[in-house]
């Protein structure tokens, strides 16, 4: 592995877990009282919509220091095949106003975390590139 790979899992390492920390942060304020009837809707116990901030802070959190990154990258990959499951199936064929995929920002959280899960966090972590906690 070269110092310039390891570079580059970083910069993906903390884009994702900054952009999506900023949800999370978002959440974690004004709560979740957007996601209970989505929620609901499925026929799921509401405190499954609790179940967010998992996703969008703790596994942003996680990718950021570098420490059971695939462990927090697993949990963005769960939170967003859930967000699209709840809010996004009515859109996911859609093209938006722009001309730009209608689920863009959904399926880029969902692939980059996807990635990582393979990639690993490099040595550019609190865990090491062969760290116990990697």
């Amino acid at each position: 592995m070269t110092a310039s790979q390891d570079f580059g899992k970083l910069v993906l390492r903390l884009m994702l877990g900054s952009l999506l920390l900023f949800h999370g942060v978002h959440k974690a304020i004004h709560g979740v009282g957007e996601i209970v009837p989505m929620v609901a809707a499925h026929h799921l116990p509401p405190f499954l919509a609790y179940g967010v901030y998992s996703g969008e802070i703790l596994g942003p959190v996680l990718l950021i220091l570098g420490v059971f990154m695939r462990f927090g990258a697993a949990l963005i990959v769960a939170n967003m095949l859930f967000a699209i499951w709840l809010a996004g199936m009515a859109d996911l064929f859609a093209i938006n106003a722009h001309g730009g995929y209608a689920l863009e920002l959904e399926t880029f959280f969902l692939l980059t975390a996807f990635a990582l899960m393979f990639l690993g966090a490099g040595r550019y972590s609190l865990g090491g590139v062969k760290g116990r906690l990697n």
